[in-house]
């Protein structure tokens, strides 16, 4: 067998995809967390005529601007291996998933393209409301960019609304099924939620950052914290629900990936337990030094105290997925939610001791936390990627089927200049944006406020009051 570094051309190739797409998937969460955040910082700028809000907005602005370019960069060269090295899945599910993939670009791309610009540079050329109004659609646009691409990853997980032709490529019969598919609103109120909470754990740890850093009298870094924590109390036990219906979800559809999750090789008659921990040994089929709560998992699946479990022992073992990478993503994932709660209920507590901004504790913990949410983002992803294998479309399309005929030496010579540009390129991106993070919002001095919008002073807009003061402009 043709090999490069003793691995084959298709676990190469997974290898390249996993790669690129971890890197992608980090800049489109931060991207529709952040759009929705400067959206409610615009809104409420407007509403409460508060320069505060419009620090802030301004403050993340930049941010945001760079890590959605990252965001697209990284998914265009990302949508190439479809072409380079998936060409067998380009061939038997492009006319199911193309015209979804052309859905993204028509709606949700051109309506972040068409109104960034004037997002980014137009507050003082087309008035607040229009601005606000452009900020709101690349919001929008984000989160349907990101509902029609797990639309497509949902049929991958759960197909149907289609039929196969005589060359073995799926053709569409039903577009209503192929979208709504049955895993589609779990998985996406999941990812959209995760955005949102690793949106809020990595504005939470900035301002932090600098309430350690002697800020704490600045209201603007003051705000910032204050939505933060607000947001994860919100969030934070919304997610874990959200994630609890999503494992009933699979469990239903794809029960074999819930047994790779739950480390069951064994079918459990009398009731399953759920471990906790341990080393999954899939070459003996067992799982070596357990720790683990009897009858557990199958009540947390609402089977009851004794209801069975079919484990990977029902299954042939080349229908199992990669066991110890499953079982430990799954655990990594679970494990900072339920930290994340933790957080959200500490800061809720310092809230209501009236010593929140004043909690040296709490803000290191916030700070360590900081990257926590997109450390979870992949960690689920992994888990259901890794899970459905050894399939692309689930029960349809095996991956062995669907990886183009190349050569490992081609692939593996790839996947090094990948690694290679990846890192030195974004790399350079995320140390600007840890570079701007690092200096704190100017502060502003808290004037006024007035309900029916931004306070003005002889007829300058508060913007032209900000800039007349050496602050920076709206794209700073």
């Amino acid at each position: 067998m043709d090999t490069f570094l003793g691995l084959d051309a298709t676990l190469l190739a997974r290898i390249q995809f996993g790669f690129t797409v971890s890197f992608h998937f980090i800049f489109p969460s931060i991207s529709i967390g952040l759009a929705s955040y400067l959206a409610v910082l615009n809104g409420l700028y407007l509403w409460r005529g508060d320069e505060v809000y419009l620090r802030l907005f301004n403050y993340w602005l930049k941010i945001f601007a760079i890590a959605f370019g990252m965001g697209v960069v990284s998914g265009i060269v990302m949508s190439y291996q479809f072409g380079t090295n998936w060409s067998g899945f380009s061939d038997l599910a492009g006319p199911v998933v193309g015209p979804l993939m052309a859905y993204e670009v028509l709606t949700a791309f051109f309506l972040e393209a068409g109104f960034l610009g004037i997002m980014l540079f137009g507050r003082r050329r087309v008035g607040p409301g229009l601005h606000f109004f452009a900020t709101l659609m690349v919001a929008v646009g984000t989160a349907i960019s990101a509902t029609w691409i797990l639309s497509v990853n949902s049929w991958m997980q759960t197909p149907q609304g289609f039929a196969m032709n005589a060359d073995g490529q799926f053709v569409p019969e039903d577009w209503w099924q192929i979208v709504f598919t049955p895993s589609f609103p779990y998985r996406l109120a999941h990812t959209l939620t995760a955005s949102y909470l690793a949106t809020a754990f990595i504005v939470g740890g900035v301002a932090a950052w600098h309430l350690l850093r002697g800020e704490a009298h600045n209201a603007v870094v003051r705000k910032m914290a204050s939505m933060a924590l607000w947001m994860i109390v919100i969030t934070a036990p919304l997610q874990v629900v959200l994630g609890h219906e999503h494992g009933l979800n699979t469990y239903e559809h794809q029960p074999v990936k819930i047994s790779a999750m739950e480390g069951h090789f064994e079918s459990h008659e009398d009731g399953a337990p759920l471990i906790l921990f341990g080393i999954p040994d899939q070459e003996a089929g067992e799982m070596r030094y357990d720790i683990s709560v009897p009858h557990l998992s199958s009540v947390i699946f609402g089977l009851g105290w004794n209801g069975a479990m079919d484990g990977l022992d029902v299954v042939p073992d080349t229908e199992e997925p990669p066991v110890a990478v499953v079982f430990w993503s799954f655990r990594v994932m679970v494990g900072i939610g339920f930290l994340m709660v933790g957080i959200g209920l500490w800061g809720l507590w310092a809230r209501f001791r009236g010593n929140v901004y004043a909690s040296p504790m709490l803000w290191r913990a916030m700070i360590a936390m900081g990257p926590s949410g997109l450390v979870a983002v992949i960690a689920g992803w992994i888990t259901t990627e890794v899970g459905r294998q050894p399939y692309v479309v689930y029960g349809q399309l095996r991956t062995a089927d669907a990886v183009s005929p190349l050569g490992a030496s081609a692939v593996g010579w790839s996947l090094i200049a990948f690694i290679v540009i990846y890192f030195a390129v974004f790399g350079a991106g995320v140390a600007y944006i840890l570079r701007l993070m690092h200096r704190a919002p100017s502060p502003v001095e808290r004037g006024p406020r007035s309900s029916s919008g931004p306070t003005r002073s002889a007829g300058v807009t508060p913007q032209a009051q900000i800039d007349a003061k050496g602050h920076p402009g709206p794209a700073e």
